[in-house]
């Protein structure tokens, strides 16, 4: 059995409310502190730290979660959280899923400065311009984790990284690789090519086709790709700012590929060329 706190029994506990209000985006920007819910993220979050200051600072956890988990209540207490064993309804209470995993996880914004990420060189970054949903946001950056980028930067039209969907559609990808939120769009355009990356908008309209930008080994140098809202994709003054406009080729009969999905195959693209060049991408080979 874990050690924890005393039981919460009600809802209506100061500290079921406060956590409970970071479900809304105006409380979440006010106390800096956001929800990270499940297993795996509250996993990822024991493990995280911010220089000297761990990223979790509260769990709640259903006593069945506390048995099953054991080992995530565990490091969740060594990472220095307060951790309260809470009844069923008020992990549902805090939750924002329709079936909750028993561990909701309170933690401090992790979000990276811009400046640092240039600072640091980056060669694969990905750009979400103008993107709203919340589930495609935590699905790209998810997809950048897994192909190695260095970094994922938000623009200032772009959801809430912080929102509970993109949180969960990240699956602890949040707490992997540094990500600047509310850069404009010509500030992160100017940034990234002063540091050296070159700038590919992804767009099915693109008058470059990247296969032919692979075969011509053309990607194997930095590179950002700029990705845009799901249902207009980047405007014209965007794609302007960009050094091409690439189009992922549709060699069947499918209309287009979604946001998520154009992003994965445009990154992983990147990251083989950058492999081929002699620069590895894969954490298995480093």
């Amino acid at each position: 059995m874990v050690s924890v706190g005393p039981e919460l029994i009600s809802p209506r506990s100061a500290r079921v409310s406060a956590a409970r209000r970071l479900a809304k985006r105006n409380f979440r920007g006010k106390e800096r502190l956001f929800l990270a819910e499940g297993p795996q993220a509250v996993r990822e979050a024991a493990a995280h730290r911010t220089g000297d200051a761990a990223t979790l600072v509260e769990l709640f956890t259903t006593p069945e979660a506390a048995e099953r988990y054991a080992d995530i209540v565990g490091a969740a207490r060594d990472a220095g959280a307060r951790v309260h064993l809470a009844s069923d309804e008020v992990v549902a209470d805090i939750s924002t899923t329709v079936t909750p995993q028993g561990l909701v996880g309170v933690c401090r914004f992790l979000d990276t400065p811009f400046e640092e990420i240039l600072a640091a060189r980056p060669r694969l970054v990905a750009v979400l311009a103008h993107v709203r949903d919340p589930g495609n946001a935590g699905t790209v950056l998810r997809c950048a984790d897994a192909a190695g980028a260095d970094a994922v930067v938000l623009t200032d039209a772009s959801v809430d990284l912080y929102n509970p969907k993109a949180v969960r559609a990240s699956v602890g990808s949040h707490f992997h690789l540094p990500v600047a939120v509310g850069v404009p769009v010509e500030r992160a355009v100017t940034g990234l090519r002063d540091a050296g990356v070159r700038l590919l908008a992804a767009d099915g309209a693109g008058d470059r086709d990247l296969d032919e930008e692979l075969d011509k080994g053309t990607m194997g140098g930095p590179t950002a790709w700029i990705f845009g809202n799901e249902a207009w994709g980047l405007p014209e003054e965007t794609r302007a700012l960009a050094d091409a406009v690439v189009r992922v080729p549709i060699h069947g009969k499918a209309e287009s590929l979604n946001l998520a999905t154009a992003a994965a195959v445009c990154l992983y693209a990147s990251a083989r060329a950058q492999r081929a060049a002699g620069g590895s991408r894969s954490v298995t080979e480093n």
